[in-house]
């Protein structure tokens, strides 16, 4: 059966990319116009899966996306990594030297600066979206007209790749998360992900890490999010590699925290 994903963008989004990586290139995509949206569809079922962003290696993490992890209590089931190339492209025909206006979501236009720099006359312009940029070109656009997307993009809606590879910096991958209806633990799961509120006390993370240092367990995330209605308060949301040691170190966290919760465990797709 060819499985169903939420995204939040257009076909041929980043979050596109990810989805077919994630699921498999048979997937279908329903096309969501925001993050909320589309845990919204999958909360609903019109989709059984999600796939959404939860950090760029050079913008840092998306909080939306830990705050929706927290409203919406859908389980993770998979982690995908994808590269962040971009490209300029523009209809069939256009020149470079003709382009005056180039179109992209505000992240794409600020990790291509040195490249827009050294173009002439040329005005930036903020889109929702990566790939709706490139539709937008390609459906309304005209020869003054260019989008910053991805490769994918470009193959999808038949525009022409006027530059490749204009990112400012080679080495930027963006983190994506499936979510579910309900949990799946997949063979060779090997991460799991934690959500802690803890007591407002001195040593409160310290007894929390405690656990998991112990173990030898490898926490390669944490971040703290403000706890709605408690001014000062904070949840945090912990990933640590391991997955039969991490629920032994449950269990002992529930005696120094005043919530553990298990977001997920599951398997991860990395290209780094």
């Amino acid at each position: 059966m060819v499985p169903t994903v939420a995204i939040q963008g257009e076909l041929g989004s980043f979050s596109h990319v990810a989805a077919l990586k994630a699921l498999g290139d048979e997937t279908r995509v329903l096309q969501c116009r925001t993050f909320r949206e589309a845990f919204e569809a999958v909360t609903r079922g019109d989709a059984p899966y999600g796939v959404v962003p939860i950090e760029n290696s050079l913008v840092g993490s998306i909080y939306e996306n830990y705050d929706l992890l927290a409203d919406y209590r859908l389980p993770i089931v998979g982690e995908t990594e994808v590269r962040v190339s971009l490209s300029l492209l523009a209809r069939p025909g256009t020149r470079l030297q003709a382009v005056r206006r180039v179109h992209s979501h505000p992240v794409a236009l600020n990790q291509c600066r040195r490249f827009l720099a050294s173009l002439t006359d040329v005005e930036p312009v903020a889109s929702y979206d990566t790939a709706g940029s490139v539709w937008e070109v390609m459906e309304r656009g005209s020869v003054r007209d260019a989008a910053i997307g991805s490769p994918f993009a470009a193959k999808l809606y038949g525009a022409s790749v006027l530059a490749e590879g204009i990112e400012d910096d080679p080495q930027n991958f963006t983190r994506f998360l499936v979510v579910a209806q309900g949990p799946v633990t997949p063979r060779g799961a090997h991460k799991t992900s934690l959500m802690l509120t803890l007591r407002h006390e001195p040593g409160s993370l310290w007894r929390a890490l405690e656990p998991l240092a112990k173990r030898g367990l490898n926490l390669t995330k944490i971040e703290s999010r403000p706890i709605r209605g408690r001014p000062w308060e904070y949840v945090f949301y912990l990933d640590v590699c391991g997955s039969e040691d991490a629920s032994k170190a449950v269990s002992e966290l529930g005696e120094v925290a005043a919530e553990v919760r298990v977001l997920g465990c599951y398997a991860v797709r990395s290209e780094t």
